[in-house]
């Protein structure tokens, strides 16, 4: 490894352990019963589909916390344009569904899409993602206790600037760490 390659690789790593160290003051949202749901949203995996009709690519994202609300992964990726916005969230989790086969025990998910969960709950209702909902149907065979809820949009904020940078970003994008790499832009300070 040229010493360029290894300042950069330590300076990532840098970065990563500060990220991974940033304390995030934990927000509650308090102003309905439908938002109210889910207050502890402790070993979850968030998902967010990002798409335009504009744009040549769709991106998704996905956020796995532990029980404590830990960030303990996430993954970013963008991929040719789906038919619709809708069709985004349902690769959103079949992407995050394959995540967490693979690495963890998470039974739940979490989205801030009503139609999605609406589309799982009523499959036949909706035939033309006939062929994307039987794949849900066939990875949902896999975990014993499957769940998805409802999540306000205020706290699926990382998965969905996950999911717009990936649909933003320029070049192709499949991501999978446990914090956001110094070479993409930083999440907005709220």
């Amino acid at each position: 490894m040229d010493p360029l390659e290894l300042v950069r690789y330590a300076e990532s790593e840098c970065q990563a352990w500060f990220n991974a160290n940033e304390m995030i003051p934990p927000q509650v949202q308090v102003s309905n019963n439908e938002e109210n749901q889910v207050l502890s949203l402790g070993n979850i995996c968030l998902l967010d589909g990002s798409w335009t009709a504009s744009e040549r690519v769709s991106g998704c994202g996905w956020v796995w916390m532990d029980s404590r609300e830990n960030i303990q992964l996430m993954g970013t990726r963008n991929f040719t344009r789906c038919e619709s916005a809708l069709h985004s969230e349902v690769e959103a989790l079949r992407w995050a569904m394959e995540n967490m086969l693979q690495h963890s025990s998470c039974q739940s998910f979490g989205t801030d899409c009503k139609e999605l969960i609406t589309m799982l709950n009523d499959p036949q209702e909706w035939p033309s993602f006939a062929t994307e909902l039987e794949k849900i149907e066939t990875l949902k065979i896999c975990f014993p206790d499957f769940k998805i809820n409802h999540v306000p949009r205020v706290r699926n904020q990382l998965s969905d600037f996950l999911a717009k940078t990936a649909r933003n970003f320029r070049r192709e994008l499949l991501f999978i760490g446990c914090s956001i790499p110094v070479w993409l832009p930083r999440l907005p300070q709220a």
